[in-house]
C-alpha cells in the first residue's frame, strides 16, 4: 500500500531519545539532607518549598546545579580549568538526566566602582557601538565611551630584518573615554584631617585621633621617635617641611627603640592599614573612625559621570553616552525607539530588546550608570535574568532562588509571567520559593522538611499544588493562611520627624513616622522605600539598622564567632581548666596543627580541582588532641560546638557549665527562629534569611531605640513569618519602635501603622501616597498596595 493511501492511524514508536524526561536524584546527602531520593520531571517548572533550613538549597543548588557545573567544568582543557572555581562532586550516590544548569541567585554583584548596571548586561556595550557609529562629533572607536579603558599613547622602535637591519619609528595610541581625575569611578575620596589630629595639641599630649594610636604604644612612638618632628610642639606650628614630613613623606627604613622600622607619612600609613581594607571586615570602632574621616565627592571633572570630556561631547539627537546612561531605563527605551538609522538597525533592535526586558521584568526604574553593588539582591537576580530572557538556548536547567525576592505583591504577577516563559521555551525551570502567589504557578512541588536544621533534610510531599494544599505538611497547612488586620492598635509615643527629604527619587518627602510601634514602609519595588529609610534615618546614635548586605566571613567564621558567644564558651572553659581561653579557639593556640584550625585540608592540585579531606589528626574536630581533654559539663570544646542552638541554651543553663553571658546570645538566637543552627557552622553555608536574621539576634542587645530592617521576611517560611511578628511585637512591647521595609501582607496586616510610597517606580515613584492604619489602608484601596491587601485579608 501506498504512503499517501494508508488508513492505520498507529502513532509512530516513541524515539528513546525522548525517554529521557526525569532529573533523577538517588540518596543526596549533602549538608542536612537525610539520603533524600526524588524524580524531577524535565521541561517543567518545579517549586522547592518548605520551612527556612529545611534543606531546599542543598538539594537544588548544592546537588543538582553543583554536579550539572562540575560535569561541564571537567569537559575544559585541563589548562582551562586551572582558572575555573573548583568543585568537589556532592554527596550524592546517583544523579541522572541533568541537563546544563543555569544559576541565577541572589548574590550581590561585584562590588567594584566600575561596575554598573550596564556594564553588567550588554546594554552599555551596545550603546558604545552605538556612539561610534552615529556621534556628533566622531571621536572614536566604541572604546573612547567606555568610562573603564583609559587613553595610551606610546611611541617607541621596531627592528624589520629585510637584508640589512633598519629600526622603524612606531607610534601606538589607543582613545579610552576614562576620567583622568578619578580613574573611572565618578567620586575622588578626601580625608578629613581635623579627624586625623588636633592641630592644637603635640604628639606628646596626644594629638593622634586615629583608633591604635595610643600615647604609649608603637604607632605613635613611631612618629614622636623619628626626628622628623618635634614631639613636643603642636601641630598647627609644625613648618610647611615638617607638616608634608608628618603627613606624606615617603616610606623609609629607621631604627626607633633598636628596632628596624618603616617611616612612612601619616596619610598614607592609613590608607595602606586601613581604607584599602574593606569596612564590612572592620571592627566597629574602626569602622566609625573610617566613615567620620573619609568623604566620597562627585568628581569634579566629569561630575561624577565617569567619563572623559571627549566622551561627554559626541551627542546624538543633543544626547551624549552619559546623559544616556543617567537616564532612567524606561525612559532610554523610549529614546531609542525614536532612532531610525538603516545602518545600525540591527544594533538598534538589540539594544531596544535589551531595554524593554528590564521594563518587562520590573526594572525601568534603574539608570545604566546605577552602581552594581548598591542592587539589591532582588534587583541583582533580576538583572542577571535579563541576559537569560533572549537567550537561542534550550533544553537548560534554570535555577533560580526566591525570585520574588524585594517584589511588591503587583510585581510578582510579572516574574510569574517570566518564569512560564522560560519553562515554554523547553527548559526545566527549579525555583526555591515560600511565597504562595509563586508557588500556585508550578507544575510540581517539592516540599522539604518537616523541620530546620537536623529537624529537616527529608522529603515531605511530591505532587501538584493541589494535592500540596491537602498534603497535612506545614507547608501545606499554611498555604492558605491570611492574615487579618490588627484590631487593637498601640498608641505612639512620640514622631521621628522627616523633612524634605529627597535621596534618590525621592520629591521632597515630608512625614513622621510614629515611635513605640511597629510601622511599615511598604510600596512597589524602586518606589523609594529604603531611600527614606536608610537615607532619612541614619544608623547611628540610637538607632539600629540590620540591612540585607552579606556578612563577609571566611569558612573559619561561624554563628559562635560573629555573635561574639565564643568569648564567654572559651572564658567559661578555662576557668573550669585553670588554663588560658586562647586554647580554646581554633583560629588561635588551641588550633590542630595539621590543618591550622580548618578541619579540613585543601589540596591543590594545579591544573586540576583541588581537594577538600577532612583532617585526619583531629577529625575535622579542628582543635589540638591536648586541648579537647579539658572538659566542661562533661563536654570538650569540639562537642559544644556540634551542638543546636535550643541544645546550647539548654546546657549553659544550668549545671557546672552555667555562663549567663552565653545564654544571653543564645537566647536571643533562639528568639529570631535560629535555634536549630550548629554552632560552629561555617557561615558560608547560611542562606540570606538566615544570615540577616543572625544579625538582628546580633543587634537584639543594642542600646537603640528604633530598629529598623529591611524585608526580615525574606527567605522565611509561611509558618517562620508567625514567629518573626512575635519577635517584632516583643521588641515593640520592650518599649522600642520598629520600623520595617516590607512587601509581605501579613507584616503590613499586622502593623500599627502603614507608610506607602509610589504610586510607581523611579520617577514616577518618590512621593508619599498613604498614611495611616492598615484598616484604614484596606477600607481605602486608593493605591496598589491597598488592593493586594484588601485582596489578601478577604475583605
Amino acid at each position: 500500500m501506498s504512503k499517501a493511501t494508508r488508513t492505520d492511524t498507529r502513532p509512530p514508536a516513541p524515539h528513546d531519545a525522548d525517554s529521557h524526561d526525569l532529573i533523577r536524584v538517588l540518596g543526596a546527602r549533602e549538608n542536612n539532607l537525610k539520603d533524600v531520593s526524588i524524580e524531577i520531571p524535565k521541561r517543567r517548572l518545579t517549586v522547592f518549598t518548605g520551612v527556612s533550613g529545611s534543606g531546599k538549597s542543598s538539594l537544588v543548588f548544592n546537588t543538582i546545579a553543583a554536579e550539572s557545573q562540575r560535569l561541564i567544568n571537567e569537559t575544559y582543557s585541563s589548562f582551562v580549568q586551572g582558572f575555573m572555581p573548583t568543585l568537589a562532586r556532592p554527596e550524592v550516590d546517583v544523579l541522572e538526566g541533568l541537563t546544563t544548569a543555569i544559576i541565577v541567585d541572589q548574590q550581590r554583584m561585584g562590588a567594584d566602582p566600575r561596575s554598573t548596571v550596564g556594564t553588567a548586561t550588554d546594554a552599555n556595550a551596545m550603546l558604545r557601538i552605538l556612539f561610534s557609529r552615529l556621534g556628533k562629533p566622531h571621536i572614536g572607536p566604541p572604546s573612547a565611551y567606555a568610562f573603564n579603558v583609559p587613553s595610551v599613547t606610546a611611541s617607541g622602535a621596531i627592528t624589520v630584518e629585510r637584508g640589512a637591519k633598519k629600526a622603524v619609528k612606531a607610534t601606538f595610541n589607543r582613545t579610552g573615554g576614562m576620567c583622568v581625575r578619578c580613574e573611572g569611578r565618578g567620586a575622588v575620596s578626601d580625608i578629613d584631617l581635623t579627624q586625623l589630629y588636633d592641630d592644637s595639641k603635640s604628639l606628646d599630649d596626644g594629638a593622634i585621633a586615629i583608633p591604635g594610636y595610643g600615647s604609649d604604644g608603637w604607632n605613635m612612638r613611631l612618629y614622636k621617635e623619628s626626628g622628623f618632628v618635634d614631639p613636643g610642639k603642636p601641630i598647627r606650628k609644625y613648618t610647611k617641611k615638617e607638616l608634608h614630613d608628618f603627613l606624606h613623606h615617603e616610606p623609609v627604613r629607621m631604627k626607633i627603640a633598636g628596632i628596624n622600622m618603616t617611616y612612612e607619612g601619616l596619610i598614607p600609613r592609613i590608607q595602606k592599614s586601613m581604607l584599602s581594607k574593606d569596612k564590612e571586615a572592620m571592627q566597629p570602632h574602626i569602622r566609625a573612625f573610617v566613615d567620620r574621616a573619609v568623604t566620597f565627592t562627585p568628581c569634579p571633572e566629569c561630575d561624577g559621570t565617569r567619563l572623559s570630556e571627549g566622551a561627554r561631547s559626541s551627542k546624538i539627537k543633543r544626547i551624549s553616552i552619559a546623559d544616556a546612561c543617567a537616564m532612567q531605563i524606561s525612559d532610554l527605551a523610549d529614546w531609542v525607539r525614536g532612532l531610525d538609522e538603516p545602518s545600525v538597525a540591527p544594533l538598534l533592535s538589540a539594544l531596544q530588546q535589551t531595554l524593554d526586558s528590564f521594563v518587562e521584568i520590573g526594572l525601568g526604574y534603574l539608570a545604566l550608570d546605577r552602581p552594581a553593588g548598591t542592587l539589591s539582591g532582588g534587583e541583582a537576580q533580576r538583572v542577571k535574568m535579563i541576559r537569560h530572557l533572549g537567550s537561542s538556548l534550550t533544553d537548560v536547567t534554570y535555577v533560580f532562588d526566591e525570585p520574588t525576592a524585594g517584589l511588591h505583591p503587583h510585581d510578582i504577577q510579572r516574574m510569574n509571567d517570566l518564569l512560564l516563559r522560560l519553562r515554554d521555551k523547553g527548559n526545566t525551570v527549579l525555583v526555591v520559593e515560600h511565597k504562595p502567589e509563586t508557588i500556585v504557578i508550578a507544575d510540581h512541588v517539592v516540599d522539604l522538611g518537616p523541620g530546620a536544621g537536623t529537624g529537616g533534610g527529608s522529603v515531605c510531599f511530591e505532587g501538584t499544588v493541589e494535592e500540596l494544599r491537602t498534603g497535612g505538611t506545614v507547608t501545606g497547612r499554611h498555604f492558605d493562611d491570611r492574615a487579618s488586620v490588627k484590631e487593637s492598635l498601640r498608641k505612639p509615643t512620640g514622631t521621628l520627624e522627616i523633612r524634605g527629604a529627597s535621596a534618590n527619587n525621592l520629591r521632597d518627602v515630608d512625614v513622621d513616622i510614629p515611635l513605640g510601634m511597629l510601622v511599615v514602609v511598604t510600596g512597589v519595588a524602586g518606589s523609594g522605600k529604603s531611600s527614606l529609610v536608610h537615607g532619612s534615618i541614619p544608623a547611628g546614635e540610637g538607632v539600629v539598622s540590620v540591612d540585607q548586605a552579606p556578612i563577609r566571613g571566611s569558612r573559619r567564621s561561624n554563628p559562635a564567632t560573629y555573635t561574639g558567644l565564643l568569648d564567654p564558651i572559651r572564658k567559661a572553659f578555662a576557668k573550669a581548666n585553670d588554663v588560658k581561653p586562647a586554647l580554646f579557639s581554633a583560629n588561635s593556640e588551641g588550633a590542630c596543627p595539621t590543618c591550622n584550625g580548618a578541619g579540613v585540608i585543601y589540596t591543590d592540585l594545579a591544573m586540576m580541582a583541588g581537594v577538600a579531606t577532612t583532617c585526619e589528626d583531629c577529625e575535622g574536630k579542628r582543635f589540638d588532641a591536648s586541648v579537647l581533654e579539658y572538659h566542661l559539663g562533661g563536654r570538650d570544646i569540639s562537642e559544644v560546638l556540634a551542638m543546636s542552638v535550643d541544645e546550647a541554651e539548654e546546657f549553659f543553663g544550668a549545671g557546672e557549665a552555667h555562663t549567663p553571658a552565653a545564654q544571653r546570645i543564645l537566647g536571643r538566637l533562639a528568639d529570631v527562629g535560629l535555634g536549630y543552627l550548629t554552632l560552629g557552622q561555617p557561615l558560608t553555608t547560611l542562606s540570606g534569611g538566615e544570615r540577616q536574621r543572625l544579625k538582628l539576634a546580633t543587634h537584639l542587645g543594642d542600646k537603640g531605640g528604633v530598629y529598623v530592617l529591611d524585608e526580615p521576611t525574606t527567605g522565611l517560611h509561611l509558618a517562620d513569618v508567625e514567629q518573626l511578628l512575635g519577635l517584632l511585637d516583643r521588641i515593640v512591647d520592650s518599649g522600642k519602635s520598629v520600623i520595617v521595609v516590607e512587601h509581605h501582607q501579613a507584616v503590613m496586616a499586622h502593623a500599627d501603622w502603614i507608610i506607602d510610597l509610589g504610586p510607581g517606580a523611579g520617577h514616577d515613584g518618590g512621593r508619599l501616597v498613604f498614611e495611616g492604619t492598615p484598616a484604614d489602608l484596606v477600607a481605602a484601596r486608593s493605591t496598589l498596595t491597598g488592593e493586594h491587601l484588601a485582596a489578601y485579608v478577604g475583605t
